[in-house]
């Protein structure tokens, strides 16, 4: 079994560069499915969503080649198949993806529900609103989702709710439709514009993402490019709170600080500076830390991919927090962990209460999902012994090598038992 060994209270120091957004590659990735030509993508990050996306993409037919660190070709003129593979989909949340993609592409789909981190219900309702107003009807059968369309024509959608998934399928499904699509009440996060700027890219035509409407003018033909992937926001923000939590200085360069704000809000009531510049950010804590209130929120709001590690960081802080998610209603599962390090912290309706302690002790402890094995990481680097963090594969689903980049912060932390995802992909597939 793999799992992190981290002696902890060593304050980290230096500089550590930022890898491409998880949440923006995954779509990006099945996006493209959509092209005409050959794409490459460049700052694709290291990490085992992105390999399953590659293994997908291949086993119905594309080409996918690593042309060096984080640069992947992608040819996707040879797919012979609209089924997802069942065992890969349930894998993770975003094979919902390609339900979008290759409806666009192809008028049909075939992909098992998705899986990743249990993060409470996420249903797909709001991505099957978008494509019945599109021409699409869907049906399930043994657990499978399937949808098929004789022509795809635009329309006006409109989400009963904000859904960064449903807000991204919409988009890929419509680009190629006949005629013109709007698409109102969208989530507005930076992944999604990123992922509106791939497309544009390649010759759609979206205007809007970024904001509550998006307006689509279907194309017939999405050429070739060489495109580059935005940093990740919520890799910059983890590293920003380990940076607090352990009393340490840390510039963290390839970065958006634009799409950081509400992260830097939120550490600045905290007691922690944050020094912004064009591409990185310099954190260090000179003072105590103090406890504060949080609440969750659609972007441009404090994400709810942060929660864990905020909340991780109030557990040391001065004072009483309360930290509130509305939007994943089982993210709390973190905080029995954070009690076995010594946190006192307790989780009451959608909400977690917190009062600071002296120290956090290093503990055994299991990551439940993605952004709470983070938070876990977090705390083992500021407790004061040795920290054992099991199921790390939720880990390495959303960081790339970060016991890598922690180590050259000053980390002490060791991957046990380590298999290098991107690595075996590429001895597999060369």
């Amino acid at each position: 079994m793999e799992k992190f060994v981290i002696r902890g209270g060593r304050p980290l120091k230096g500089e550590v560069f930022i890898s491409g957004a998880k949440n923006a590659a995954v779509a990006i990735v099945a996006a493209t499915i959509l092209c005409d030509e050959p794409v490459i993508l460049e700052n694709c990050p290291q990490i085992s969503d992105i390999t399953f996306c590659m293994k997908i993409l291949r086993s119905m037919g594309a080409e996918v080649r690593v042309v060096s660190k984080n640069k992947v070709y992608i040819d996707c003129r040879s797919l012979n198949t609209t089924h997802v593979p069942a065992d890969m989909a349930r894998e993770m949340r975003a094979s919902s993806y390609f339900l979008g993609s290759l409806l666009g592409r192809f008028h049909e789909a075939h992909v098992s529900l998705p899986g990743g981190c249990d993060l409470g219900d996420r249903p797909i309702d709001q991505h099957l609103k978008a494509f019945r107003i599109l021409g699409a009807k869907d049906s399930m059968s043994d657990g499978e989702e399937h949808l098929k369309s004789e022509r795809l024509i635009g329309g006006l959608i409109y989400f009963d709710m904000n859904s960064v998934g449903a807000t991204i399928n919409a988009m890929l499904a419509a680009c190629k439709a006949d005629g013109y699509t709007v698409i109102e009440n969208c989530a507005k996060e930076p992944h999604i514009v990123d992922v509106a700027n791939f497309l544009n890219s390649m010759g759609a035509d979206i205007m809007g993402a970024g904001t509550d409407t998006i307006k689509v003018h279907g194309v017939k033909y999405l050429h070739g490019v060489e495109y580059p992937i935005i940093p990740d926001q919520i890799e910059a923000g983890t590293f920003m709170v380990a940076a607090a939590a352990t009393h340490g200085t840390v510039t963290i360069r390839n970065v958006i600080p634009k799409h950081l704000e509400s992260i830097t809000a939120a550490l600045r009531q905290i007691g922690v500076s944050v020094e912004e510049f064009d591409d990185y950010v310099r954190v260090w804590t000179p003072g105590e830390l103090r406890g504060t209130t949080i609440n969750t929120m659609p972007h441009p709001g404090f994400p709810t991919d942060m929660q864990p590690q905020i909340s991780t960081l109030l557990t040391m802080a001065k004072g009483s927090s309360v930290v509130t998610d509305e939007i994943f209603s089982s993210r709390f599962r973190y905080v029995a962990e954070l009690r076995r390090m010594g946190a006192d912290a307790k989780v009451s309706s959608k909400s977690v209460l917190i009062t600071g302690v002296d120290e956090l002790k290093g503990a055994s402890v299991t990551a439940p999902d993605l952004r709470a094995g983070a938070a876990l990481v977090i705390a083992g680097l500021a407790a004061k012994g040795v920290t054992e963090i099991r199921d790390i594969k939720y880990i390495q689903r959303g960081y790339e090598g970060i016991e890598e980049k922690l180590r050259g912060l000053g980390a002490d932390i060791e991957l046990v038992h380590s298999v290098d995802y991107f690595e075996d992909n590429i001895k597999i597939n060369a």
